[in-house]
């Protein structure tokens, strides 16, 4: 497993949600000529590949997310994604996304710094 996906602080993945995914498939592959491939996760999920190496996802606005802005989220390996979240509140920030499981991927959580900027912290499942 490729370091960024182990390593403590390291950005690992980005992922855009968006309310038009066929348009945004559109735009994305014309623009920086990546590769797409459907990853069915539970939800329509589609890997984004630059070189054949998945480098992020692009996928519809979830349900408890309506009415926000399609965005690109950045994400950071850590390796306790609960404590991550705990000591984000204790630094002044605000957790948007309870640590919840990713089936067949790992845990993850959304949270806010106390500017208002927004990440999503992820521990991934190691595979045996």
């Amino acid at each position: 497993m490729d370091e960024r996906f182990t390593k403590q602080g390291f950005f690992s993945w980005c992922e855009l949600i968006t309310t038009d995914v066929d348009a945004a498939k559109a735009f994305y592959t014309g623009l920086f000529g990546w590769t797409l491939e459907e990853k069915p996760m539970g939800l329509d999920y589609t890997l984004v590949k630059a070189d054949g190496n998945a480098i992020g996802g692009i996928m519809a606005t979830p349900p408890e997310a309506q009415g926000i802005p399609p965005f690109w989220g950045s994400y950071v390996t850590v390796d306790d994604v609960d404590a991550i979240s705990e000591k984000s509140v204790e630094l002044g920030g605000k957790v948007l996304v309870p640590p919840r499981d990713i089936p067949h991927v790992g845990r993850f959580c959304v949270i806010q710094d106390p500017q208002g900027a927004v990440i999503s912290a992820i521990s991934y499942r190691r595979c045996e």
